[in-house]
Parts: structure tokens; sequence; C-alpha cells
């Protein structure tokens, strides 16, 4: 099965933001584009706002003046629905709303051919359901754009229950004819993206929920350690909390009120208070044009340790041993293994977040996790009031050396990125042992959907292959909610890789 023909008419119904950018792609890629749009006006509306943003690509020059001339010839305004009858294609953006989706298709089947493919753009609802509405919901595909679908490459081909292979073929191998990225996905609640990218915010929002640092703390060592484009906090901003928090509560219900996609009580309380980001001027952070934005939490300079001693090769973190001994800092190796840490003149440990909390040590200080520690700028330390001083201006010290800044934030078990990575990872190994998508695909769809640094996989290769079970056992014994509880998936993972090498503890 191949994509459509170029001389195949595509239609888009519903000519919002996004019906507007799937036309746009249609249209450059070389089909006729039909617009249709209940409100009336509003298709001839939709067309010229198209036909400007072509201009602009002109001047741009990311298209030449004859294609723009051409485009804008196959770009047509339809009065009603029977103006599609001849569309190999017709995709919907219209209203997230189950029951008016439905009541378009129905109209949609008496009027187009037995052959045209017919596809949603939801983003929260159920393919299935919207083609359990259809006399022949084979035809029935998801393909889900992402805003802006001029600019962004992926796109989410989703099968329902019933969608035929070759309808889902069609779909995909289309989307990648136009230029896209399509990853091939099963009906689940919030697809790929939406599901795996859950913990990103949930963990952000938890950690300050508890106190253990304010939202621009978090956001920077998301950014500034764990290697994300942007911080929680800041992205909801821009996304608008209500949209945000609108899609966390439907993958919540769609998993009948799974904890591990709980909504944040934190966010509810903004959305309340109307306070949803950037579009009302005011969420996390204040958006006025004169407003202060607050800085995250930088510790004051401190002395570096006269030398440490490495029990172990900090795993992840080992390339930190290199950077302490860069820096001129004596490191003196235990002979003995006693684990993955460093010990510091004044006898208290340093260690990378395990999911187990400072308290219930004599004297140890946490780091986080970072993508990259020799190109990392800030790294954060978790330390409980029963942390010695002295301890704790050593690692700070330790990493200043370093050329980093540093956040000292609560004692929260499993920080800020460690947890987050650790839950993604968890969430992306799940979702394959339960036939979503494959390891490739989820991993495509996480950087370029949401342009995370590392897909799940990735990471979790990087980490090595027990490090994100352990984290999440250790965090899941401290919070047995469930919300921490390791996938059966992570755990057949983990116990797989232990078996090889000799060990079944």
């Amino acid at each position: 099965m191949t994509a459509l023909d170029l001389s195949s008419p595509v239609a888009v119904v519903g000519t919002g933001t996004m019906g507007q950018g799937i036309a746009q792609v249609a249209l450059v890629a070389g089909h006729s584009v039909r617009l249709y749009d209940a409100a009336p006006g509003r298709a001839q509306e939709s067309a010229d706002a198209i036909g400007a943003r072509l201009d602009r690509l002109v001047e741009k020059d990311r298209l030449g003046g004859a294609d723009r001339d051409a485009a804008r010839a196959r770009l047509l305004p339809a009065e009603n629905l029977a103006d599609l009858a001849d569309c190999a294609l017709v995709v919907e953006a219209v209203l997230e709303r189950l029951d008016v989706k439905q009541e378009l298709f129905r109209e949609l089947e008496d009027i187009v051919g037995e052959d045209c493919l017919l596809a949603t753009n939801t983003s929260s609802l159920s393919v299935t359901a919207i083609g359990g509405a259809l006399r022949n919901p084979g035809r029935l595909v998801g393909l889900h754009f992402f805003n802006p679908a001029p600019l962004l490459p992926l796109v989410e081909v989703v099968s329902g229950f019933a969608t035929d292979v070759s309808s889902a073929t069609r779909a995909y191998e289309m989307a990648r004819a136009w230029g896209k990225t399509p990853v091939a996905c099963a009906d689940t609640p919030g697809f790929i993206v939406n599901r795996i990218a859950r913990p990103f915010y949930a963990e952000a929002f938890a950690v300050h929920e508890a106190q253990g640092a304010e939202p621009a703390t978090i956001d920077a060592v998301l950014r500034e350690c764990g290697g994300f484009k942007m911080g929680a906090f800041e992205l909801t901003d821009l996304i608008g909390q209500d949209v945000n928090e609108s899609v966390t509560h439907s993958v919540w219900q769609a998993f009948f009120q799974d904890v591990r996609f709980t909504p944040s009580l934190a966010q509810r309380r903004l959305v309340e208070s109307g306070r949803l980001g950037r579009k009302t001027g005011r969420g996390w952070y204040d958006h006025a044009e004169d407003a202060d934005r607050p800085e995250p939490h930088t510790a004051e300079p401190a002395q570096p340790p006269a030398y440490v001693v490495a029990e172990g090769d900090l795993g992840p973190a080992s390339e930190l041993l290199n950077l302490i001994r860069e820096a001129g800092i004596p490191v003196r190796e235990d002979d003995e293994d006693h684990g993955t840490r460093l010990v510091l003149p004044s006898g208290g440990q340093l260690a990378l977040a395990d999911g187990q909390t400072s308290v219930e040590f004599r004297d140890v200080v946490y780091f986080d996790l970072a993508l990259d520690y020799r190109r990392a700028t800030r790294i954060a330390l978790s330390a409980s009031q029963d942390t010695s001083q002295q301890t704790l201006g050593e690692a700070t010290g330790l990493f200043q050396a370093l050329g980093k800044q540093v956040s000292v934030i609560g004692d929260v078990p499993g920080m800020i990125v460690a947890r987050t990575v650790a839950r993604i990872v968890d969430l992306a190994h799940d979702a394959v042992a339960k036939g979503v998508a494959t390891e490739e695909d989820i991993d495509t769809a996480m950087r370029l959907g949401v342009n995370y640094p590392l897909g799940p996989f990735e990471w979790s290769r990087r980490l090595g292959r027990n490090w994100a079970y352990a984290l999440l056992d250790d965090l899941h014994m401290r919070d047995p909610s469930g919300r921490y509880a390791p996938s059966l998936a992570l755990y057949r993972h983990a116990y797989a890789t232990d078996k090889r090498e000799g060990s079944t503890s």
C-alpha cells in the first residue's frame, strides 16, 4: 500500500489552528485541498490565512513564488460537506468531543467514496470510540499532528481496535510522503507522547508540592542538568495550564484513575484561579512585561574538598571521576568496592540519587542525575536537616570546582531529573510490553514530539538496564501509593539482566 497520489484531493474539516496547519502541509506536498468549517465564512478566512503564511514562506526563501501561486490555486474553500465527495482523504480537526466527531464521520460516510480514508486528529479521545459510530470503522485512522503542524515533524499514526492494517499503512506512507516522521501506535490513552510524557510534568509538580524546591529551581535543574529544552513549569505556562491539565486528566480517567497518572492539585488550583500561563499573563510565573523572573536557588561559593575517596565507579556518573581529577582534586580509590559513592574528608558521603532519602543515613548528600556531567552547568544536591554543614559545604564546593552552579533542594527521594527519567523509562517499557509501539518509534516520538534530549530507551541503555527499576523500587518503598511501583515489564527487563550476569538477587 502506497501514499496517496498527488492528483487525489484532500479535505480538512475544522479550520482552527491545527486544521489550517494540516491543510498547509497537504497543500505544500502537492495535493489539492478542500477546506470546510461549519461556521459560515470560516473556510474562506482560513484559506486567506494559509495564503498569507505561504507568502511569508516566499519572503523567507523557503518556498518559490511559482510554487506558492500553484499551491494557492489548489486551495479551495468548501461550502458544504457534499463538496468533499471526491476526496481520497478527509482529516477532521474539530471540537474535542466524541459526539461531535462521531456525527461528523457518520455524515462523511454517506458522502465520500468507499475507498476514501478517514482520519481524526484527536489528541485525547479514543480512535476506537470515534470509529465505533461508523458502518466501516476499518477505514478510520488517527493522524495526530503536533502544533504547529507545518513545523513539527512528528505524526502519530494511531490504529483503533477496528482499523484495517491497510488503512494504517496508507496513512503512515502518506505522512512520510508529506515530509513528516510518522510513528505507528495502538489506540491507547495519550497515544505515545501524551502517555509517556506525563511524569515530566507530574514529578516536577510533586517536588514542588512537597516543598522540595521552587518552580524556578526545578526548571533550571531540568534544563541545565537534565538537558531538557524547557522546564516543566515554564513549558506548561507556554502550553496553557488548562490544556496541559486537561490532557493529564483525560489520560488519568482513561486509565481508570491509575495512580501513576494522577493530576496535580497545585496545577488544579492554578486553573481554578484563572492563572493559565502566558495567555492570561500569569501561571506558575508572572508574564507581565515588567515582571521580574524568579531566579533558581544557587548556593554561595564554598571550599572544595582536599580530596575524595571513590568507592566504586559511580555508575552512570562515572565521568565525574575524570572531571574531579581534571580540576586538580586528588581521587583516592578504595580497594574494597563498597558501592558507588564518594567519601569526603568530613567522613560524609556523596551519592547519586537512588530513590532513598538523606535522613535515613548518618551523613549523606545526594546529587542528581545529569544528561552529561561534563556539559551540565548546574547540579542539584539533596540533604536532610541532619546532614552536617561541613559535608554539604564540601559537596557544594566540589561541584563548584567542576564549574557547576549548585542548587540545594530538600530531602526528596529520587531528586528531580533522576525520578523523572526513571518514570519515563518505566512507562516506555510498559507501553512496549502492551503492544502500544516499538522501542524505536517511542524514542523517535519523544525526541521529536516533546524535544527530549534522549528517547526513553536511549536513556535506559545509557544508564544500565537495572538503574530505573532499582530507583523506582526504592521510591515505592518510601511512597507505597503505587505511583512509583515499577511495571512488570521493567521488572522483567531488570531481572533478565541480573540472570545473565549470574545473579538472581
